[in-house]
């Protein structure tokens, strides 16, 4: 190569002069553009230091300079790599092998955008069911309203009522009041039905629901009229919700919102962010979107229940001192007639449980300061749960850390693992929510997605159509690269880093940028040698629609499908750091380099004809059901090289 080589946009190849990066010895190199070009050899070699150290960093470095001085300064500034020249480089993306994210937040789905398209096609063509009754949903217009009162009680005696309070508790006095003075006479309180007085008021530690009687009429023809400027009325007062109760006491709900008839509850109108699991108007609020939740084990603080409370029997508390805890527990024993030197096994499950969650009874707790001087507190008890949960709020993270043997991971109870508020999975689409499409893996998915515009009305259709396409081309891209087992709720923090660097892979495809330089890092690694074709494939794909793409990696298929093979060595450390071949795979397999003596079989990994014995002893693991674990018990000898294989998704790394 000539130094004074123009470096031009428009060259064919991207060359790099002098290279000096860690272990390099000042070599000169180049590859075409546009292609797949493979960088093997030992490890130690020099690979990555090529690759990444030199040509990507020198790729970032130049991106850093196209902002301002005013800018830099925020962003830190990026050392020159140790390397005289580098022409015909385009912009330089690496995708490394690293775990994407640590957030529990971050998942297959969301790396990808999959399940931002899945929110925006729930939020626009998802249909909604009560929670409370599984019915659909209903939103009317006011003429849909009059129609239909008209039929469904024709002839009968109605109550046409606007629900203004539901549920909550107050006296209401100021409500009432207000409501009289509007000219109406009667309410519905509870059910029942009051004429309205001057400073009418109800219990105020009660719960209740109140209705404004709009009007008492009874349905027919003649009073057509009457009937619809009362629902206007009621609408108006009650803010788009109607009630109407009939003389055989049957009661239904109609609404300008999502409504269900029966129950009365309502839906607020579904936006994108009704199903992210990141957003306080979707999430779960129990465990604000995680899918799970710390709680406080029982069985640690009980750890062994034939000492008794004295003996330390409560772990979080200890041996018997006099403090304000112990003083509580000894006035427990005294209410409940039982003794702290008994075993805890022996105290019955009435009082273990008072001992944990507490009791309502008021206790009074003696606390004698000196002989003259004893103060008696009337306290209720709360539990030795409640204390710890509390400890832990106040303390933060400090508490964490001692609480950590007390506390145990556990599926949330309100949403089951889902992440998202009930309201949020009860919207559909052809029978399914967003958390059942979510849970499934990308070829069932794939399959799910597959033909759906024949399940869809024509309106869906219509408003769907461009959307299935973004989603369905990022599932195949997802397939492309051999990760049709994952499913989009998989935390990101559980990917191998082989299959959170295919990730990035197919969101890279997804992206369809041209003329970039992409550098990956062994891409084949953890995945079995059944989906290398289709990792090959992909990467053949990003070649093709106009970028260059550059492979660190060690597999003798994707060495001998590149279009270019650059081999490092002869050895690795200070004995590396030089190009001992490059050119097309057909002349990589005539060179003399020991990279190519292992691929044409002439050197080989000799198979040991004996074993090691091991120590006798083995690792037992019982019932793991990790990601896609299935209750596995599994028996490992110690003091032996185990292997664990399987193709990719099997279980391989959750194991």
């Amino acid at each position: 190569m000539d130094k004074a080589t123009p470096d031009l946009g428009e060259q064919s190849e991207v060359e790099v002069f002098g290279a000096r990066v860690h272990n390099l010895k000042n070599i000169d190199v180049s590859f075409p553009r546009n292609k797949l070009v493979v960088i093997t050899g030992l490890s130690g070699s020099g690979k990555s230091s090529l690759a990444f150290d030199t040509i990507y960093a020198e790729g970032q470095r130049r991106y850093m300079e196209t902002f301002s001085a005013y800018s830099r300064q925020f962003l830190g500034g990026m050392e020159r790599p140790d390397v005289d020249k580098i022409s015909g480089l385009s912009p330089v993306i690496a995708i490394e092998q690293k775990t994407t994210s640590k957030n529990p937040r971050s998942t297959v789905g969301t790396i990808t955008e999959i399940y931002d398209f899945m929110r925006l096609l729930f939020a626009r063509i998802g249909e909604a069911y009560s929670y409370v009754t599984g019915e659909k949903m209903e939103r009317m217009s006011e003429e849909q309203m009059y129609k239909n009162v008209l039929e469904k009680f024709d002839g009968k005696a109605i109550n046409i009522l606007a629900p203004v309070v539901k549920g909550r508790k107050g006296h209401y006095r100021e409500l009432f009041e207000q409501i009289r003075k509007q000219g109406f006479l009667k309410v519905r309180v509870d059910g029942e039905i009051l004429d309205l007085a001057p400073k009418m008021q109800v219990d105020r530690y009660k719960i209740h629901d109140i209705e404004m009687v709009i009007d008492r009429l009874i349905v027919t023809e003649a009073d057509k009229k009457r009937l619809y400027t009362s629902i206007q009325t009621a609408l108006k007062t009650a803010k788009g919700i109607i009630k109407i109760s009939d003389q055989d006491n049957n009661e239904f709900f109609f609404s300008k919102y999502l409504m269900d008839p029966v129950s009365g509850i309502s839906y607020d109108e579904p936006q994108p962010n009704t199903f992210s699991f990141n957003s306080p108007y979707g999430a779960c609020t129990k465990c604000s979107g995680l899918g799970y939740v710390f709680e406080i084990d029982t069985n640690a603080i009980i750890p062994n229940p034939k000492l008794s409370i004295v003996q330390g029997g409560l772990a979080p508390l200890g041996e018997y001192r006099e403090t304000w805890m112990f003083h509580i527990l000894k006035a427990l024993s005294k209410k409940f007639n039982f003794s702290l030197s008994t075993p805890i096994e022996k105290l019955g499950e009435d009082i273990v449980n008072i001992i944990l969650n507490g009791a309502e009874d008021i206790i009074t707790v003696p606390v004698e300061y000196n002989k003259w001087n004893v103060q008696n507190y009337q306290i209720t008890f709360d539990g030795i749960i409640k204390m710890l949960e509390e400890q832990t709020e106040k303390r933060g993270e400090e508490a964490t850390d001692d609480l950590e043997n007390y506390r145990v991971l556990r599926t949330c109870p309100d949403c089951s693992g889902a992440r998202l508020k009930k309201e949020s999975l009860h919207f559909k689409v052809n029978e399914k929510n967003i958390f059942d499409l979510a849970s499934l893996d990308i070829s069932k998915l794939a399959e799910w997605f597959k033909g759906l515009e024949e399940r869809l009305n024509e309106r869906q259709n219509v408003i769907a159509k461009e959307i299935l396409k973004e989603i369905r081309s990022r599932i195949g891209f997802l397939m492309d690269v051999g990760l049709n087992y994952l499913t989009l709720d998989r935390t990101a923090k559980t990917l191998s880093g082989g299959e959170a660097q295919r990730i990035r892979l197919a969101t890279q495809i997804g992206s369809q940028l041209v003329n970039v330089l992409y550098i990956l890092d062994e891409p084949s690694i953890g995945l079995h040698q059944r989906d290398n074709a289709r990792l090959i494939s992909a990467l053949k794909n990003l070649r093709d629609i106009g970028n260059s793409v550059l492979v660190v990696e060690h597999d003798k298929d994707m060495i001998l499908e590149a279009d270019y093979v650059i081999d490092m060595g002869p050895a690795a450390g200070v004995h590396g750091g030089e190009v001992v071949s490059a050119g097309h795979p057909k002349d990589f397999a005539k060179a003399n380099t020991l990279t190519n003596d292992y691929i044409s079989g002439a050197k080989q990994i000799t198979v040991p004809g004996k074993r090691r014995e091991g120590t006798g002893q083995s690792l037992i693991l019982r019932n793991a059901t990790g990601n896609n674990l299935k209750n596995v018990t599994l028996e490992i000898p110690l003091g032996k090289f185990i292997s664990v294989t399987g193709v990719s998704g099997s279980g391989k790394s959750s194991l």
